[in-house]
């Protein structure tokens, strides 16, 4: 009898203290839509990923902030279809100077983004020089870098990691169909993806058809037991908190 009860509790530690799957959900696109302020509905672990300088930006990223939302910046990056950028953006035209002054601007505006994603820029992120140029301000301001991986000769990353700074890919976007079904599809995708490798990252974008969707699918992960965790949980490190004040 007692050493079955020696094995039942030797089961249950382990279970209690194996590794739990985890999931990250990116919305991003967030600013130049009223209804953006959907965003708000979702649950804080979801991380909100803002377009520098748009007209609901920042109060939608203040609101977020005190509701315990992760926030980022989501800096437009120059797009091999020439795709207009919008404020803030940068292009592989710009020197270090114009790309440190854009990176700056976005931040003062935000100061307790945690990181960045880019906004487009299949063709800015597949180019060194520039990219570097972006990481040294990232290294400089301790943040993180996410990479929405819109293309496949994207740079990004791995100058990111020879720099020292926490970064990630996305893995799936959620709603390039706004369809409830094509979002599931995708949804399940995703908790694959984190079963296969332990993590997973989605973005998604601020349409309502995607708030609902995903709000509808979140209840599959407990059913899965998968965490959903803001964005800097996935990297060994406590969660990020910027002391700095809202600005006024």
């Amino acid at each position: 009898m007692r050493i079955f009860l020696l094995l039942i509790f030797s089961i249950t530690s382990y279970s209690s203290i194996a590794v739990q799957d985890k999931i990250a959900i990116i919305i991003d696109d967030i600013g130049y839509r009223k209804t953006d302020v959907n965003v708000l509905n979702l649950p804080p672990n979801v991380t909100l990923s803002i377009l520098p300088h748009t007209p609901y930006g920042k109060d939608l990223a203040e609101q977020g902030f005190l509701d315990k939302h992760e926030i980022m910046l989501h800096i437009p990056m120059e797009a091999e279809n020439g795709k207009f950028l919008g404020p803030g953006g940068l292009t592989s035209h710009m020197n270090e100077m114009a790309i440190r002054t854009n990176l700056k601007e976005a931040f003062a505006e935000i100061p307790f983004a945690i990181g960045i994603n880019n906004h487009m820029g299949s063709l800015l992120t597949a180019l060194h020089q520039p990219m570097s140029w972006v990481m040294k301000f990232i290294k400089e301001q301790n943040v993180i870098f996410i990479d929405s991986a819109t293309s496949s000769h994207s740079k990004a990353a791995s100058i990111a990691k020879k720099l020292g700074i926490p970064t990630r890919q996305r893995d799936i976007f959620l709603d390039n169909d706004l369809e409830y079904n094509y979002i599931a599809k995708q949804f399940s995708l995703l908790i694959k993806q984190a079963k296969k490798h332990g993590i997973a990252i989605a973005i998604a974008h601020p349409h309502p058809e995607s708030i609902e969707s995903i709000n509808k699918l979140l209840p599959q992960l407990a059913e899965e037991n998968i965490k959903l965790v803001s964005i800097s949980q996935l990297f060994n490190q406590k969660k990020i908190v910027k002391s700095k004040q809202l600005t006024d």
